[in-house]
């Protein structure tokens, strides 16, 4: 090789030195660390930006969608996690869907607030964009959490598909998000120094002994129990999956439910955003009270009983009765009866009614039922009350389509309830969903003549979505209905489809989604109901947006 090279002019090149680079980050780990600014918090509960900067609903035991009926949701899931963290812990909500806030901007508010704890809310349809936060999150070596209606049924597929993921929060989640973080600052020392003070709060920390051990007799504080190898004590909270070094990805038991609702303290309304949060055909900002949780009903699409199941708790009329008063002296006069079924307890609904005519409570509200769950002398009690707005799971009018989903209604059902909510001065808002097991084009056009017919004054065709855990999810696996190549961000109710049905493929499903709206919509009836609900020009804009989009003239 020499004589080659030395023939040619070539020299070999000279041996270079050994590579020794400066490690500057273990020189940076001798100096002393940079104080947290000024405004840190100890909890920061997220409703990230969106992916597309669109109005984006998301919550703690529904899926997240495009709102196409301009509906801000506010955050009271955040607001009641906050209340079983305060005052124990420094918390603050940022709910980034009312101010359209971007990323860039999400990220400066993240660097200024520089939480110990990041808590986030992830739906299928933006997990990939929910996820984002929890990269600029441990960027800043915060801790992440994220719960909701994905994490509950695919835990090991989240957690090893995001890295930046530390733990996941199964189920109900306000009890395993408050005892991961007093194991972690317990390991840490934490709780004991701050139990020199008044820490926790004795008011508190009442409920929440009460909520612990009515579901696990055995429950100890963290503090309490024997010290144990760093990591080892998160393996006794319930509902947790977490990280450990030295085995992966571990999922925990799941965790009871809480047995009494009224043991849960007040949402904090004061951290949201309440002044932004706006509903169609409301003037003013509204917020959500949540008066039970659970469903009796069966359907296979519903994505409710993936975090409560099928058993139904109800809070006391008291209870909500105290909320109300809460938000009436904060100036809320709009309200939203959030459950999974409002109407699921005639007491209940009776007793709340009856307490806000006696007491007062002048609010203008809303909710949502069954057909088969009310009776003339209930409706016309809520109308009293000051419900104007019932929104009604329709679904379909084929029977036989409503029989493979479990829907128990029935057409003479349904029309007997509306016109009782009509007769009773309550608004009807249908919702349908277009794309069930068993549907057909005929079967579509079916629906539609039923929602022309019915006293509807708002309605909305959502395709459906076979979100995970539900029955529906595990009926369109078995059958391959799949749609070959698709991502869970697919899985939107409003803009596409993951299902190809053999004779009712995604582009034909998507097409009489948008076709069902247009004809039910462009009627004299349905359009001057739409124009007497907008009372801003910015609701306007908005609903000309809506109308486009269910043409599919934009996207």
């Amino acid at each position: 090789m020499t004589e080659i090279s030395d023939n040619l002019g070539i020299r070999p090149p000279l041996p270079l030195p050994a590579a020794c680079f400066p490690d500057v980050g273990a020189v940076l780990a001798g100096l002393p660390t940079e104080a947290r600014p000024a405004g840190s918090v100890d909890v920061l509960l997220v409703n990230p930006p969106s992916p597309d900067g669109a109005i984006w609903i998301r919550s703690q035991h529904r899926v997240g969608r495009r709102s196409r009926e301009n509906m801000i949701w506010p955050q009271v899931d955040l607001a009641q996690l906050a209340a079983l963290l305060h005052p124990d812990y420094t918390v603050e909500v940022v709910d980034a869907i009312p101010s359209r806030m971007t990323w860039d901007a999400f990220e400066q508010l993240l660097r200024l607030k520089r939480p110990r704890w990041y808590v986030t809310q992830v739906t299928a349809p933006s997990l990939t964009n929910d996820m984002r936060g929890t990269f600029l999150a441990r960027s800043l070596g915060v801790r992440t959490i994220a719960f909701g209606t994905h994490v509950t049924p695919m835990p090991l597929q989240t957690m090893e598909a995001f890295p930046t993921l530390d733990y996941a929060l199964r189920g109900e989640p306000e009890l395993t998000l408050r005892e991961l973080i007093d194991t972690v600052e317990a390991e840490a020392g934490s709780p004991g120094e701050r139990r020199a003070g008044r820490w926790p709060d004795p008011q508190l920390w009442a409920r929440l002994v009460k909520m612990f051990t009515e579901a696990d007799p055995d429950w100890q504080p963290p503090w309490a129990r024997p010290r144990a190898q760093s990591g080892n004590q998160l393996a006794s909270v319930k509902g947790l999956v977490w990280r450990d070094a030295g085995s992966g990805v571990r999922v925990n038991p799941d965790r009871p439910f809480i047995r009494n609702l009224d043991d849960l303290p007040l949402p904090l309304h004061h951290l949201l955003p309440w002044d932004r949060y706006r509903a169609p055909g409301i003037k003013g900002p509204y917020t959500f009270v949540v008066p039970s949780r659970g469903c009796p009903a069966g359907c296979r699409f519903c994505i409710k009983h993936v975090s409560y199941g099928n058993a139904v708790r109800t809070r006391s009329p008291d209870n909500v009765l105290a909320e109300l008063k809460l938000l009436w002296d904060m100036g809320l006069r709009n309200v939203n009866m959030y459950a999974d079924l409002f109407t699921v307890n005639r007491d209940q609904v009776m007793g709340i009614c009856e307490g806000m005519i006696r007491d007062g409570l002048k609010f203008k509200w809303f909710c949502n039922s069954r057909v088969d769950f009310v009776d003339p002398e209930m409706l016309q009690t809520m109308a009293r009350a000051g419900c104007w707005l019932i929104a009604w799971g329709i679904e379909s009018a084929d029977e036989e389509v409503r029989r493979r989903a479990h829907k128990g209604i029935t057409d003479e059902k349904i029309t007997r309830a509306l016109h009782w909510s009509k007769a009773a001065g309550i608004m009807n808002w249908g919702y349908f969903i277009v794309g069930l097991p068993g549907e057909t084009e005929d079967t579509i056009r079916q629906t539609i003549v039923l929602a022309k017919k019915l006293p509807l004054d708002i309605a909305l065709f959502h395709i459906a979505g076979p979100y995970p855990g539900t029955p529906f999810f595990f009926e369109v696996i078995e059958n391959g209905w799949f749609r070959p190549g698709t991502a869970w961000e697919e899985v939107d109710m409003d803009e596409s489809t993951v299902l190809d049905y053999p004779d009712l493929p995604a582009e034909r499903i998507e097409y009489w989604a948008r076709r069902a709206f247009r004809e039910w919509a462009f009627r004299p009836g349905p359009i001057f109901t739409y124009l007497r609900s907008m009372n801003s020009w910015q609701a306007v804009r908005s609903a000309i947006d809506v109308g486009l989009q269910a043409l599919g003239w934009i996207r």
